[in-house]
């Protein structure tokens, strides 16, 4: 790992001769320290718990300063009987751009195994993986430092039925991330009530809403967009995801009340 990070340190090195062309974003949705904890349900079974976490380390990729953000889903012992999880995955976001400069994917499902590494140079537009170079569109992102992104948009003036479009380099391509915005909810939790936003993703080609509760996603209405819970329905019955735990969030959460 070391030598791929040096290695990274060189080649970001020579992009930055331009990297004053980068975007500035004021992110004012998360910070170093924030760690999130799910718990995940397979119907009315325990099935596992995903965790994100901004690790708090100053570090710096080239010149630039960048968030490590590490994301992991697994199984409970139990559950891993029927199907096991272990997936891991790293992004590597520019402080002020709020782009990757780098991703690390680790994924153990079932027999599945995968393991990615993807460095992006977004003074060029293209991604590089071991099976080639990519060009990609302006501030690409990918899967995990898509949603840190996103948490730094306003949707205060949204209405239900809006649809936004955000790019992704996934699997060696550049895929289009849709969302419709589907209004404002209360949603009840073993944490508290919360004020929440509602949305409906989807990353299927052909398959863009046809069938918007395939898959829903509520997050606080605030300036944290922190995902309280996620549902998606699938070939056998359901998967639901709930907030389990929450630490350094960066502003007041909008907490309806504790329990």
């Amino acid at each position: 790992m070391k030598t791929i990070i040096s290695l990274l340190v060189v080649l970001v090195i020579a992009w930055n001769v331009k990297a004053q062309t980068l975007r500035k974003m004021n992110n004012r949705a998360f910070e170093k320290g924030e760690k999130l904890t799910f718990r995940v349900h397979y119907g009315i079974i325990d099935a596992g718990t995903a965790k994100m976490e901004v690790l708090e380390e100053d570090k710096k990729i080239g010149s630039r300063s960048v968030y490590h953000i590490v994301g992991t889903g697994n199984t409970n012992k139990a559950f891993d009987l029927f199907f096991k999880v272990r997936d891991k995955y790293e992004t590597f976001i520019d402080e002020e751009a709020l782009v990757p400069w780098m991703f690390i994917r680790k994924v153990q499902e079932g027999s599945y195994n995968l393991n990615q590494f993807v460095v992006f140079n977004q003074i060029k537009d293209e991604a590089k993986s071991d099976k080639g170079v990519y060009k990609t569109p302006d501030n690409i992102q990918d899967l995990l430092s898509t949603y840190y992104y996103l948490r730094n948009l306003d949707f205060s003036k949204s209405k239900p039925g809006d649809v936004f479009a955000q790019t992704a380099f996934l699997d060696n391509e550049v895929h289009k991330f849709y969302y419709k915005y589907l209004g404002r909810e209360t949603i009840k939790t073993e944490l508290g009530t919360f004020n929440c936003i509602k949305f409906c993703p989807s990353l299927l080609k052909g398959r863009v809403f046809k069938n918007e509760e395939d898959m829903v996603v509520w997050v606080t209405d605030d300036e944290n967009k922190i995902p309280i819970r996620a549902e998606a329905r699938i070939l056998v019955g359901s998967v639901k995801m709930d907030l389990q735990s929450y630490s350094g969030v960066k502003q007041p959460l909008a907490v309806v009340s504790k329990k």
